[in-house]
């Protein structure tokens, strides 16, 4: 029915071990998912070495060293063959397999330039300023929309929001869906204090990229949209 659904999803990851492969199992059984990138950046596990074995048409893309989930996309994107983009987290648990496909079949029906997964279950002090929706990692975006994103200077922690801004300046028609999946923190990756120092340093360096007006701007007033699963 929805002729222009296919979609190639991004994945980028760093050390992520078997958080990765729960994300392929669901991805890699969506039909309108027909090209999947995993961009592998500078791992020192043998995450990247298994994929192949377990998913061989999975396309692997695998960086010398570690260069930022920013740098990660720019490289999925230069092979990616669909208009939407499907960009994923690779830390994500209890991922509902007919929330993505519903979440593809919406930005075709709803003609939208972004449909944000907004993360329902994230805790309340993530919801608080709306990162549940501002900084979800998973999103379809159109490839044109990206590209132009990824032109510009983008690094670390800032992917979410420097799309967020770009879409909000060029007026896209964006959108958000409950998503139910969670991800992992830092602190249960890293341990407790590396974690919530990493936290803290992603905030700041948010806070720096996008200016506090900016920050403001999309709390108030950026992807307000709740668009129907029907």
């Amino acid at each position: 029915m929805y002729l222009n659904n296919q979609t190639t999803c991004i994945i980028p990851f760093y050390n992520e071990e078997y958080r990765v492969f729960q994300v392929l199992e669901v991805v890699t059984q969506i039909k309108n998912i027909t090209q999947i990138i995993c961009v592998d950046d500078g791992s020192d596990d043998d995450t990247a070495d298994i994929i192949p074995d377990y998913w061989p048409t999975v396309e692997l893309i695998r960086l010398p060293y570690n260069q930022g989930k920013a740098a990660a996309i720019r490289h999925g994107l230069q092979i990616a063959q669909h208009e939407n983009i499907l960009l994923m987290d690779a830390d994500l648990r209890d991922i509902d397999k007919t929330e993505i496909e519903k979440a593809i079949q919406a930005i075709t029906r709803h003609n939208l330039d972004m449909l944000i997964l907004r993360r329902i279950n994230a805790p309340w002090f993530v919801k608080f300023d709306r990162g549940d929706i501002l900084l979800s990692g998973e999103r379809i975006v159109k490839k044109k929309d990206l590209l132009k994103v990824f032109n510009q200077e983008v690094n670390r922690y800032q992917v979410e929001l420097a799309i967020n801004l770009y879409m909000q300046k060029h007026k896209r028609n964006v959108g958000w869906m409950p998503w139910s999946a969670t991800n992992t923190y830092k602190s249960e990756k890293i341990g407790l204090v590396a974690g919530y120092k990493k936290e803290f340093e992603m905030f700041t360096d948010i806070v720096l990229y996008a200016g506090f007006r900016n920050i403001v701007k999309q709390i108030s007033s950026f992807a307000t949209k709740k668009v129907s699963h029907e």
